[in-house]
């Protein structure tokens, strides 16, 4: 009954074929899946259809759009049909492979039985034939053959080796043996069927069979060929896959770097906030444990007073007992009170609005789709990002610098004065404000502030001090290899030596487009930043005339005529233009002493907030020093504005 109700359903399902098919790949569905218009396709290839589309996603097969892509659900009842389809085609399928392969061995064992019996002679049909006579059609053995050899007559008879099968040596229409070969029909033909091929090409057996070979050793040839290309191919195919592997590897690291910046400020962030809380709650412990002290005292001496009046009621003298309750009765107490003392409420909410504003602002800038920022791709740097804005948010009612001058506005004057204007200023340690409470500020307040200044200025002048004194190997061991960051090379910046040197180019590189990268100067970065901590380099220069070497925040502006170093409020440096030596900052300049040096070194404090410029020779010569209160990552930077001019960077051991 299963056997009758299989073979009734066999039918139906191979009418069923068509519409079971992929209209991608034309085969059976595999792993079918739906999409919103109704139509099935194969889950790989309709993954390969979508492949690398981030928007305009489509039906292959009706061309119905969708508004984004599509989630795809597998078609459970159409897996179960198209399985049951291929069962039963593929038992049908096998059974005949079966019967062929029965075949196909039943004709390789009599072809192997008829090749392993011999030949018998046409004239005794006992002896084995030794040769076959084309002329004759007859195989002889050696004794009836002799007259083949020894009489004249049979002279022109043309002898072979024996033949088992005579008669595929003749036309089946003439009965004469073959002698020639069509090309143009790919068949034998005698001497007669030239009449009905006379429009072919007919040639002798054995000039076709030479042709024949020659052009199977050229094909053989040709297959070589492809096969070494397909080789060739192959070894490519494999190299640009290592290729990507290495690309995505360096990749990851660089998007890895990224983020663990990304976690240190949010970390650096968390502790600040963090650090506001637990100053209040210290601020308030210490109030509730002096009131609990207080309190106790107060207890003690009403205990005392209680010991006294019982001590007192027991005294049976009347007049000590009057003295003594006089006195006692002139003791005043009072009853304990607890002045109220919380929390600064307004400290508390400014904090933990910090954190909340902090978290809408990540959420934001992850879940924003792509499509809906284009500016920011089009005009990178312009502006800083909305998280790295809440992570260095500058502290309320202090102004950023002034606006940035063009180059032909530069004004050679004190440049000094600001910059320790800005290193007296404490409050920028901390970019992240949190509101104080309004209060209002005390004269106290106001002389504490001052003191703080003034403390601050002092450690700043010490902390420079005793780095000035020290020798160039006490420096060594904050010695930091530096190598160049490609993706902010300008197009003219040539780098060699594995990204440590660094000239200009007489005609554009035509580097990739990429965000970071310098459009407007022939500047280019160092590949580390630095953001806590003490860093020290060297910069060799091989031919000073025309070059600056500094550093800079990462959200300096690429474009336009503040990207150059110094001329804005992102960038220290010190240049060379020619003999004369200068120090710019904010488009601020201020000349300096000629100071012949083929090595400069840098050294970076950046808690201690400022950057050393000195000349390394036999003893290290002071050239510059910046201060200042660093509030993002920095990074070394590089100014080549002649074709002369070479920069090499000395890789130390640490």
């Amino acid at each position: 009954m299963a056997a009758l109700t299989r073979a009734s359903s066999e039918p139906s399902l191979a009418a069923l074929e068509e519409e079971l098919t992929c209209s991608i790949c034309l085969s059976l569905f595999n792993s079918p899946v739906t999409v919103p218009c109704g139509h099935n396709f194969c889950t790989s290839c309709l993954e390969l259809t979508w492949a690398g589309l981030e928007t305009g996603f489509s039906c292959p097969q009706c061309r119905a759009t969708f508004a984004g892509r599509p989630q795809l659900r597998k078609n459970t009842v159409l897996c179960r049909v198209v399985e049951q389809l291929q069962g039963c085609a593929g038992g049908e399928q096998q059974q005949q492979q079966q019967q062929r392969q029965e075949d196909e061995d039943e004709e390789d064992e009599a072809v192997a039985e008829e090749a392993a019996a011999p030949v018998c002679c046409d004239s005794c049909l006992q002896a084995q034939a030794v040769q076959t006579c084309l002329t004759c059609m007859a195989s002889f053995c050696a004794e009836h053959l002799r007259p083949h050899h020894d009489s004249p007559a049979f002279r022109d008879h043309q002898l072979c080796p024996p033949v088992r099968d005579l008669q595929q040596r003749k036309c089946s229409q003439h009965n004469k043996l073959f002698e020639f070969f069509c090309r143009q029909h790919g068949t034998c033909i005698c001497s007669l069927c030239l009449l009905s091929h006379k429009l072919c090409h007919a040639s002798p057996l054995q000039q076709a069979k030479a042709d024949a070979e020659s052009a199977l050793k050229k094909k053989l040839t040709e297959l070589h060929n492809q096969s070494e290309k397909a080789t060739q191919a192959m070894n490519s195919v494999k190299t640009s896959q290592s290729q990507a592997a290495e690309t995505a590897a360096r990749k990851r690291d660089l998007m890895r770097n990224e983020f663990l910046e990304i976690k240190a400020l949010i970390e650096e962030k968390e502790n600040q906030i963090f650090k506001v809380i637990t100053e209040e709650e210290k601020r308030v412990c210490k109030k509730f444990d002096y009131i609990y002290t207080v309190l106790g005292s107060k207890k003690n001496e009403m205990q005392s007073l209680r010991d006294q009046i019982e001590m007192a009621l027991t005294e049976h003298d009347d007049v000590l007992f009057l003295k003594r309750a006089a006195a006692l009765q002139r003791a005043s107490t009072k009853e304990a009170f607890v002045p109220v003392i919380e929390m600064d409420q307004n400290l508390i909410h400014n904090a933990y609005q910090s954190a909340i504003n902090l978290k809408e602002i990540v959420k934001h800038t992850v879940s924003q789709p792509k499509e809906k920022r284009p500016e920011e791709k089009q005009t990178p740097r312009k502006t800083k990002p909305p998280l790295a804005a809440a992570l260095n948010r500058s502290v309320p009612g202090k102004k950023l610098p002034g606006p940035q001058r063009t180059y032909k506005e530069k004004k050679p004057c004190q440049i000094q004065e600001p910059l320790q204007e800005e290193a007296d200023n404490p409050d920028k340690k901390f970019p992240i404000s949190f509101g104080a409470p309004s209060t209002g500020a005390t004269s106290t307040g106001a002389t504490s502030t001052g003191a703080l200044k003034a403390a601050a200025a002092a450690n700043t002048k010490d902390l420079i001090s005793s780095f000035l004194q020290k020798d160039r190997e006490e420096l060594l061991q904050y010695a930091a290899n530096i190598t160049l960051d490609f993706n902010t090379a300008h197009n003219k910046v040539l780098l060699s030596d594995r990204y440590t040197k660094m000239s200009v180019s007489d005609s554009p590189l035509n580097y990739n487009h990429h965000p970071q990268r310098f459009t407007y100067c022939s500047q280019v970065l160092g590949f580390q930043c630095f953001k806590r901590g003490i860093h020290y380099w060297e910069v060799e220069l091989q031919q000073k005339n025309f070059c600056a070497i500094g550093i800079c925040y990462g959200s300096m502006d690429r474009e336009g005529p503040d990207s150059r170093l110094g001329r804005n409020s992102s960038s220290w440096c010190i240049e060379w233009f020619n003999s004369k030596i200068s120090a710019w900052h904010n488009d601020v300049e201020k000349n300096l002493p000629n100071v012949k040096a083929t090595k400069i070194g840098v050294l970076l404090h950046c808690e201690g907030g400022f950057v050393i410029f000195l000349a390394v020779g036999e003893k290290l010569n002071l050239i510059y020093k910046f201060k200042t209160q660093f509030t993002e990552a920095l990074y070394p930077a590089f100014w080549v504005f002649s074709s002369g001019t070479v920069l090499s960077l000395c890789q130390m051991k640490q």
